[in-house]
């Protein structure tokens, strides 16, 4: 039976394929992922690795799931088996991320724990959100090196991937923003909210319905 920690019991008691995550990455995962685990769903990794991972989410999601990794290493084709596949390209190729749109169609889960070059992880997003299902999670990791120069990072620094989500902040309310200077998007539509973690960036869609409010209370005629 599927218990809350499964993923952090998992990572601790791991003696299979390497696997690398920070541990505050795992109350995380569980809150985000937790809903998917009663039906068989396409997730995609990007960034194999080791292939522990894959193994990890192959083992926490219906055994029906299609796992499926992305790695710019051929070595990795190698953890290839049951229910994951492995595609070898690059997540900075569009022509390869169409490739992979066009044989799995929706992705129920994508994370992204790839090259971290900012650059890269923007052009993904943008390549791949509009193909995650209508319920389904966009997760986004290791982006402490939106901070790092290496990785094209600095604090404040336009084209990072923070600086990114956070401009998708006013997209996600643009309904409310007056007159037509900042119009309604697909992702406006399509989001329910993005969460901020240290070094995670998650979003989650769900279409966004009519908006309504209403007043509850005693009614007297003070109040009308």
């Amino acid at each position: 039976m599927p218990s809350p920690g499964d993923l952090h019991r998992y990572f601790l008691n791991n003696g299979s394929k390497i696997l690398h995550k920070w541990f505050h990455y795992f109350d995380i995962y569980e809150r985000h992922f937790e809903r998917f685990r009663d039906r068989p769903i396409t997730m995609l990794e990007i960034g194999v690795f080791g292939g522990g991972s894959l193994e990890m989410c192959q083992s926490y999601f219906h055994p029906e799931s299609r796992i499926v990794g992305l790695d710019i290493n051929p070595k990795c084709k190698r953890f290839e088996g049951g229910n994951i596949e492995v595609h070898i390209g690059s997540q900075d190729d569009p022509n390869f991320l169409g490739k992979l749109v066009k044989k799995y169609k929706k992705f129920d889960i994508i994370l992204d724990d790839g090259s971290h070059i900012n650059s890269h992880v923007i052009k993904t997003f943008e390549a791949l959100y509009e193909h995650v299902s209508s319920n389904g999670v966009y997760f986004v990791e290791d982006m402490h090196t939106s901070y790092w120069k290496d990785y094209g990072g600095g604090l404040k620094k336009e084209g990072t991937f923070i600086e990114f989500a956070k401009n998708h902040i006013d997209q996600l309310n643009a309904a409310h923003v007056p007159g037509d200077d900042y119009p309604v998007t697909e992702f406006t539509r399509t989001t329910n909210a993005i969460a901020f973690y240290d070094s995670v960036v998650v979003f989650e869609k769900r279409l966004q319905g009519t908006r309504q409010h209403a007043k509850t209370g005693p009614l007297k005629k003070t109040d009308l």
